[in-house]
């Protein structure tokens, strides 16, 4: 018999270091622009849709970067949701440039760090943003001038609180001797669980941890038959469901994103908070 439970109890909730409380499912917003994560989306008034249902099916953090579009997706957000909702977290970050569609380049110097933060403050109609993050780490500068930079900005009041992305176990720590860090977002999902046991460091200290491509943008194995497939047979599920179940399960500071242009993938990705996976789901996810 498939194990359920009411959403609100498994989705439950995670704090931001002493800031905002958040529930454990949010929407990541590279997918809301064009192809390539460049330029305007192909209909925007559907991104607004999927943007407004969102809020009305309780998801109340929302992760987006200056680099998306760029400046296209915290854009959009704004004239979607501004003035904004009470309780709602729209997380940004700083650290990439983009040459072109398709293209990154990595730029965490401060006074890139400081330029852009602004930008996002102006198109997100915000005098603080709550969550900031370093999106990457640029090794041509130690990650104490980029923390640092972001620090300077916290006491400024611009950002309320400091994560870091894409960040080794080594660099997180380096981090945290700089300021206090209270997200890591690195990417993570059933086919890439590279950061376990950076997983469990932030699980023993209280950081959120909020893995990006949690559905491995689309490349989990869901064929008849897969690991992945004979769970979601079991809980009468989709596997991307089971797959941010499992997520949910992983560790109470897990707090995946994942994105989607589509209000009908939107809605089949909130219905994972209401999978409750067994021991014998893990052990066959375990192989998957």
């Amino acid at each position: 018999m498939p194990q359920k439970t009411a959403a609100r109890d498994l989705l439950a909730t995670v704090k931001l270091g002493g800031g905002p409380t958040v529930g454990r499912l949010g929407l990541g917003a590279m997918r809301i622009t064009g192809p390539g994560v460049w330029g305007p989306p192909r209909d925007e008034r559907a991104v607004i849709a999927l943007l407004r249902r969102a809020i009305d099916k309780g998801v109340n953090f929302i992760d987006t970067a200056d680099s998306y579009g760029p400046g296209v997706s915290e854009t959009l957000i704004a004239k979607a949701l501004h003035p904004y909702p009470d309780g709602l977290v729209v997380a940004s970050k700083g650290g990439f440039t983009r040459p072109g569609p398709g293209a990154w380049a990595i730029d965490a110097r401060p006074e890139h760090l400081r330029r852009v933060c602004e930008g996002s403050l102006q198109r997100l109609r915000l005098d603080r943003i709550e969550l900031y993050q370093l999106h990457a780490v640029d090794h041509r500068v130690p990650i104490e001038d980029s923390v640092g930079a972001l620090f300077d900005l916290q006491r400024q009041g611009k950002i309320g609180h400091i994560g870091v992305s894409n960040v080794s176990a080594a660099e997180l720590a380096r981090a945290r001797r700089v300021a206090q860090i209270v997200s890591v977002q690195n990417a993570y999902n059933l086919r890439d669980r590279s950061s376990d046991p950076l997983i469990d460091t932030c699980t023993d200290a209280a950081i959120v941890f909020i893995p990006f491509y949690p559905l491995a943008k689309g490349r989990l194995t869901t064929a008849t038959g897969s690991p992945l497939y004979q769970v979601a047979q079991r809980h009468d599920a989709t596997p991307r469901q089971v797959a941010l179940a499992w997520l949910l399960h992983r560790s109470p500071v897990m707090l995946p994103i994942p994105g989607t242009s589509s209000v009908a993938h939107l809605e089949e990705n909130i219905g994972a908070a209401s999978i409750a996976l067994g021991d014998e789901d893990l052990l066959t996810l375990a192989a998957a």
